[in-house]
């Protein structure tokens, strides 16, 4: 089913990255699996959905190949399950029945590509790639938000709160005048959040504040304090 020529070798990918492999015809199966492992991935297949579901995957970058329609089974129906589970994994889908309602849906529910039977051993080594690589950087997002969020935590609730109304774009000047703080008392407590946060420079704290939603969050004048989601959440 996949057309047989000598396969590049794939871009470099995270070290200790799986990619999973559904598909019930075992000779596809097994096809995909030597050409996976013959560029060095760790390849794990199975023949059914619920083989994948009920194994013990590693939280290392990976991605899905999936066969679209499964014994049984829609592909397309596995994919919604994925979302369910709340299972953060890219799908490569593939499928030798499929028409372009099908590849459109899948796409728009988050597919990461969508390959014909047949195709290229290359289409299928670049779309993992691909894949892998957007898994890792969605992974190393998620860990820099959640040492932004682990720095937050360490403000005092007036830090919090000069930080919400510096990233907001108030100056000092009216900070001071909102909290009924001195400018020097402003200065200092934004200075000592700025600290924490391990901000480079001003431009850096307020990008810090983005990222942690303080631009779209609400505030109480006259410093009662700084009420959003993200400080009930830490």
């Amino acid at each position: 089913m996949i057309k047989s020529e000598l396969a590049a070798p794939a871009a470099t990918i995270a070290e200790g990255a799986m990619v999973y492999v559904i598909d019930d015809d075992d000779s596809v199966r097994e096809a995909v699996r030597a050409l996976l492992t013959s560029v060095g991935m760790r390849v794990e297949v199975f023949s059914t959905a619920q083989e994948f579901f009920a194994y013990e995957r590693l939280d290392v970058p990976a991605c899905l190949i999936l066969d679209v329609r499964l014994r049984g089974q829609s592909g397309l129906v596995v994919q919604e399950q994925i979302a369910a589970q709340q299972m953060r994994i890219p799908i490569v889908f593939m499928t030798a029945h499929g028409d372009i309602a099908m590849s459109v849906k899948a796409m728009k529910a988050g597919a990461a590509d969508f390959l014909a039977k047949p195709f290229r051993d290359q289409d299928l080594l670049d779309a993992v790639t691909l894949a892998i690589a957007g898994d890792e950087e969605r992974r190393e997002a998620d860990r820099s938000f959640a040492e932004l969020r682990r720095r937050y935590a360490l403000l005092t609730p007036r830090e919090r709160q000069v930080m919400a109304r510096v990233v907001n774009g108030l100056r000092n000047r009216q900070i001071a005048e909102e909290m009924n703080l001195s400018e020097n008392t402003t200065k200092f407590h934004r200075n000592q959040a700025m600290k924490k946060m391990q901000s480079k420079s001003l431009v850096d704290f307020v990008l810090m504040g983005g990222v942690l939603g303080l631009q779209e969050a609400p505030y109480q004048k006259g410093g009662a304090g700084f009420g959003s989601d993200l400080e009930a959440g830490i």
